[in-house]
């Protein structure tokens, strides 16, 4: 009854969180390469790449694989290398959701702490080679991951579905490598981002009360500066620790139960094992969709162009009902 209570949850979470993960990055890409966020260059790079590598994992994991999975019947999604190849872009997709967002942090950290790196490092060309090189290294890392998988059922010569090959379970290469993979995402750049938010911090307490010590009237609230840094801090910190928080199920479930349980079975009995496992895909996908709401209540300029944005869009739609 477990499985049959967290199925029929995710069978209304998924087209939920399917709708809202499009809408929200659509609508992110849209108002950030507008430039009018009061964001530098470098910044906006990041922060659109990380929106539409969240958009891929929406359409390929959440509405290709998951609600296709519920709702249709097998159809040329199935077939395995067509298969094989939305999970090999969903992995792609995901490494580069997670190293945006390291990337941002520690370009984040770079534009805080380090001054007088900050005008080579901090830059539109710099991001754009970053986002990238990225892209190229997730595409590269998930490639051979593709020839692992075999067809589960030839269906008039036709292969279907993907299940992983006797020959990975048994291999120590690909033990290795998936171990290699866990440390490499999330768990290495959970602990970069720590790092760097930690220094940030740091930085910020040490440069305030020099700051501080510097101005005589004691008042630090009208300072630019300061408000600059609070303004950087508290977007990093909302973005790293929404990440951190939405990840953490999913990392202790891999780190404890290898992928041989991705499949898991048994899944019509009260198993806290394959539960755990659900629960941590979903929040994890869920991270997906969460990072538009952090950029409205954190950025007050972005909060104006959505609403110029919705405003411009009733306005059109009332003249052309007219």
């Amino acid at each position: 009854m477990d499985y049959l209570l967290i199925f029929e949850i995710e069978r209304i979470y998924y087209p939920v969180l399917a709708t809202v993960g499009i809408t929200v990055n659509l609508v992110a890409i849209v108002i950030l390469t507008r430039g009018k966020c009061g964001l530098s260059k470098c910044t906006t790079r990041y922060l659109v790449a990380m929106a539409a590598a969240d958009l891929t994992v929406v359409i390929i994991e959440v509405i290709l694989k998951r609600i296709n999975n519920m709702y249709l019947p097998v159809n040329f999604l199935f077939i395995t290398p067509i298969c094989a190849l939305k999970l090999v872009t969903k992995i792609a997709a995901l490494d580069c959701s997670v190293w945006f967002t390291m990337a941002f942090t520690f370009d984040r950290f770079i534009a805080i702490c380090c001054q007088n790196l900050k005008p080579k490092f901090c830059t539109q060309r710099t991001a754009s080679m970053v986002v990238a090189s990225v892209c190229v290294l997730g595409c590269l890392r998930s490639m051979p991951l593709y020839f692992v998988y075999e067809p589960k059922f030839i269906i008039n010569n036709v292969p279907y579905f993907c299940i992983l090959t006797t020959a990975y379970y048994n291999s120590l290469l690909w033990a290795a490598y998936e171990w290699f993979d866990s440390i490499l995402t999330p768990l290495l750049p959970i602990f970069f981002i720590l790092l760097f938010n930690a220094l940030i911090v740091k930085h910020i307490i040490m440069s305030n009360i020099v700051r501080r010590t510097l101005l005589r009237n004691g008042d630090n609230h009208n300072d630019p500066e300061t408000e600059n840094r609070k303004n950087s801090m508290i977007l990093l910190f909302a973005l790293s620790g929404n990440f951190i928080l939405l990840w953490v199920t999913y990392v202790v479930h891999s780190l404890r139960w290898r992928v041989k349980n991705y499949n898991y079975t048994n899944k019509y009995y009260s198993n806290p094992i394959y539960i755990n496992q659900q629960t941590g895909f979903m929040l994890q996908l869920l991270s997906s969709c969460t990072n538009t709401c952090i950029y409205g209540l954190t950025l007050r300029k972005f909060r104006e162009e959505l609403k110029n944005g919705m405003k411009y869009l009733f306005t059109r739609n009332g003249i052309l009902c007219k």
